[in-house]
């Protein structure tokens, strides 16, 4: 009878801590997490890469060409504008 009554103390003597773990373990876990989903990610082959790079740089290219030509057309009639009101 006296063991179980000192277990009963026991067990109330001893508070639960926190049900979080420590910090650090937290944080190993989640680094887990995320080098498990890395791996399930299909990365692409380095020929789509060099063909996806090709078409943003043409787009880009494309578009500088545009803005250019807009700037310089605009600044061509500004500078139309001001030979006439001056």
């Amino acid at each position: 009878m006296k063991e179980k009554e000192i277990q009963k103390v026991d067990a109330k003597k001893v508070k639960p801590k926190n049900d979080k773990p420590n910090f650090f373990v937290r944080i190993g876990r989640k680094l887990k997490e995320v080098f498990s989903e890395i791996k399930k990610v299909s990365w692409p082959s380095f020929g789509k890469v060099v063909k996806q790079t090709g078409v943003v740089l043409g787009v880009v290219a494309l578009f500088l060409v545009v803005i250019s030509l807009m700037d310089f057309g605009l600044g061509q009639l500004l500078s139309l504008l001001m030979k006439i009101k001056g």
